[in-house]
């Protein structure tokens, strides 16, 4: 009977510690939320404007290189055919994940030196 009562209270104990704990990608990265909009005329993209960067702790260069990366993968889609509109404006929502290191990384003086190499 004390056998069953630790067998059970180890199986509790490995399930809580499963539960509670972050897997891989989750504890050491970001994910932060972007809406763009992707202007159709005639079946081609007109213009890609990027509406809103949800980032509370990012400096105004590291939203504007979010921005950038934002446009970049919305072009990439654009032409995929649950997005694609003859005449309009799709709105899209993207997640953007980047690493923790990666993102304190991304600082103004460090673009000028890999401009300057």
């Amino acid at each position: 009977m004390k056998r069953l009562q630790i067998l059970i209270i180890l199986f509790c104990c490995t399930l809580a510690s499963n539960g509670f704990s972050q897997s891989g990608y989750q504890k050491d990265s970001l994910q932060i939320k972007v809406y763009t909009e992707i202007e159709y005329i005639k079946n081609l993209v007109k213009d890609i404007t990027v509406k809103k960067v949800f980032c509370d702790y990012c400096s105004e260069f590291q939203t504007e290189q979010i921005k950038i990366e934002a446009v970049r993968r919305t072009y990439l889609v654009r032409n995929e055919d649950d997005i694609r509109l003859e005449n309009g404006i799709y709105r899209h929502a993207l997640y953007i994940r980047i690493s923790k290191k990666d993102f304190s990384k991304i600082k103004e003086e460090n673009t000028q030196e890999n401009i300057n190499n």
